[in-house]
C-alpha cells in the first residue's frame, strides 16, 4: 500500500518557501537601496544648487540686482524640480522591474509546487493501480 509521507513533503515545501521569501526580501531591499540612493543624490544636488543661489542672493543690494538674479532663481527652482521628478521616475521604473522579478519568482514557485503535486498524484495513482491488481 502507498504511504504518504507528510513530514517530508512539508519540509520540502517549507524549504522552498523560505528560499523564495529570502529572494523576495533580497530584491526588495536592493530596490529600496537603489531608490533611496537616487533620491539622496537628487536632494544633494538640489541643496547644493539652492545654497549656491542663496549665496548670490545675499550679494543683492538693490532692486536692479534683484531683477538680474531673479531669472537665475527660477532656473534653479526648475532644475531642482526636474531633477527630483527624474529621480522619482527612475525609482518608479526600477521598482517596476523589481516587482516583475518578484512576480516571476512567485510564478516559478507555483509551477514547482504544481509539478510536485502532479508527480505525487501520478505516484499515488500508479501505486493504487498496482495494489488493485
Amino acid at each position: 500500500m502507498f504511504q504518504f509521507n507528510l513530514n517530508e513533503q512539508f519540509s520540502k515545501t517549507a524549504g522552498q518557501f523560505t528560499e523564495a521569501a529570502a529572494n523576495v526580501n533580497r530584491l526588495a531591499l536592493a530596490n529600496v537601496e537603489k531608490t533611496f540612493g537616487l533620491h539622496m543624490a537628487a536632494l544633494e544636488e538640489n541643496i547644493h544648487a539652492a545654497f549656491a543661489f542663496a549665496g548670490e542672493l545675499v550679494d543683492v543690494r538693490d532692486a536692479e540686482a534683484l531683477k538680474a538674479v531673479w531669472p537665475k532663481g527660477l532656473q534653479v527652482a526648475r532644475a531642482n524640480v526636474e531633477r527630483s521628478l527624474g529621480a522619482a521616475q527612475e525609482a518608479f521604473a526600477h521598482t517596476l522591474k523589481t516587482h516583475e522579478a518578484i512576480g516571476a519568482l512567485a510564478k516559478d514557485q507555483f509551477e514547482q509546487a504544481g509539478a510536485q503535486v502532479k508527480a505525487e498524484v501520478e505516484k499515488a495513482a500508479k501505486a493504487s493501480a498496482k495494489a488493485a491488481k
